[in-house]
Formats: C-alpha cells, sequence, structure tokens
C-alpha cells in the first residue's frame, strides 16, 4: 500500500528544461489541463446548441450560471457583474478539479498550495489593481472602516493593512488544507480495510468498521468539494466588492 501523501507527488511525465529553468510537463500540469478541457467541454456541449425549454445537460449548466451570478450579485451589487467571466472561471475550475480528485488513483491540483495559492494571488492582484485603478488613492478607505473614531485609526488601519495582506494566505490556505486533509483521512481509513482484510477472518470483520468511515467519508470529501468551490468564490465576490466599493 502506498503511503497517504504519495499520491500528492508531482511527477514529471515529459522532461524539459532550459537551462537551470525546469519546464517538465508534469501529472499536475496534465490533470489542470484536463480539468480545463472537461470544464470547458461540458459548457459548450451543454449549451452549444441552446433551446427555449433546455434538456437536463442545459438545464445543470444554467443552474451553475445562475448560482455563481447571484452569489456574485448578492455579495458585490449588480456593478460586479463586470467580474463574472473571472468568478465564473475559478468556480468552475476548482469544482471540476476537486471532483476529478475524487475518482481512484486520480491527482487532485487544489491539494498542491502552489496552485490554490496562485488562484488567490489572480484575485488579490484583481481587487488591488482595479481599486486603485477605479477609485485612486480613495481606494484607500478600504484601511479606515467608516465611523471610526479618530482616537483608533492609529490602531484601527495597521489591523486592517495586515488583514488585508494576509487575505491570499487565508483564501489559499483553507481550500488546500481542506483538500490534503479529506483526501489523508480517506486513504488512511482505505488502507485499514486492506490492511485488516489480509489478516484473516477476525481481520475482515475488523474492517468493517473501517470501510463504513471510508464510505462516510468519500461522501463528505464529494460534498466538500462542492462547499470548497462556493466558499473560494463567495470570498472572491467579498473581496471584488471591497475593490468597487472600497468606502462601505
Amino acid at each position: 500500500m502506498a503511503g497517504p501523501i504519495e499520491q500528492f507527488e508531482v511527477n514529471p511525465l515529459m522532461t524539459l528544461g532550459i537551462g537551470s529553468l525546469d519546464l517538465s510537463f508534469t501529472n499536475a500540469s496534465a490533470y489542470m489541463v484536463a480539468t480545463v478541457a472537461i470544464a470547458s467541454g461540458f459548457l459548450v456541449l451543454a449549451t452549444g446548441n441552446g433551446r427555449l425549454v433546455p434538456g437536463r445537460w442545459q438545464s445543470s449548466a444554467e443552474m451553475l450560471y445562475e448560482f455563481v451570478a447571484k452569489t456574485l450579485r448578492d455579495n458585490a451589487g449588480e456593478h460586479g457583474m463586470r467580474f463574472f467571466p473571472l468568478v465564473f472561471s475559478l468556480f468552475m475550475f476548482i469544482l471540476v478539479a476537486n471532483l476529478i480528485g475524487m475518482f481512484p488513483y486520480a491527482f487532485t491540483v487544489t491539494s498542491q498550495i502552489v496552485v490554490t495559492a496562485a488562484l488567490a494571488g489572480i484575485v488579490f492582484a484583481t481587487v488591488t489593481i482595479y481599486g486603485l485603478f477605479k477609485h485612486g488613492l480613495g481606494f484607500l478607505r478600504l484601511f479606515k472602516p467608516a465611523g471610526v473614531p479618530a482616537i483608533l485609526i492609529p490602531i484601527i488601519v495597521p489591523i486592517e493593512i495586515i488583514s488585508y495582506m494576509s487575505r491570499p494566505v487565508s483564501h489559499s490556505v483553507r481550500l488546500f488544507a481542506v483538500m490534503l486533509a479529506g483526501h489523508i483521512t480517506l486513504k488512511v481509513f482505505a488502507g485499514f480495510v486492506v490492511g485488516l482484510g489480509g489478516l484473516g477472518t477476525l481481520g475482515i470483520v475488523a474492517a468493517i468498521m473501517p470501510l463504513l468511515m471510508t464510505v462516510a467519508i468519500t461522501a463528505l470529501e464529494f460534498l466538500m468539494a462542492l462547499i470548497q468551490a462556493y466558499v473560494f468564490t463567495m470570498l472572491t465576490c467579498m473581496y471584488l466588492n471591497d475593490a468597487i466599493h472600497p468606502g462601505h
């Protein structure tokens, strides 16, 4: 049995380098390409022949569209819809990547901190650049909440700055940690089942409990795959609202 950590190893499939720069195509790269291809293929096939009375696939695509659009409107207002392509792309990528990772022997790209940090970095850069471009120095009002007494400003402003700078860290670690911990736990209990099953009749009986736990954790992991895609999207919408309305 492979250890619970080995499922996260990044291995090169095609070695490529320029000088000291490693540009190898890895299993992580392959699964990211597959994630984009599956998400794009699903949306294209589901909406390619749009019908007034949608079928199952078109209904699924429209439900995802409306779900993300409602989340964005609720958290960032109608003006936030200009960021819908970005938010929807992030949601679909994370959702599909999480679900792919539930297949046996598959690689979960969202369990890699470098991937989740890159996604969080895109959001952080978008919020900061757009906020400064749209509001100029007025964007700095984000660090001074409305109604704060003047005497508390020297305390509140540094706290708000630290909180803002830590956003990409918390944004990325949350998704990474949940996916990593869930898959490790699932692998550990599955290992108990296999290990106990090889110890004869008594071992098979003892393996029933970890088997039930494996089934329960698998169901929980599917739920978390959906929830984490939503949480990442909702936080993105909330951060975009700060770029659109920094004084609120």
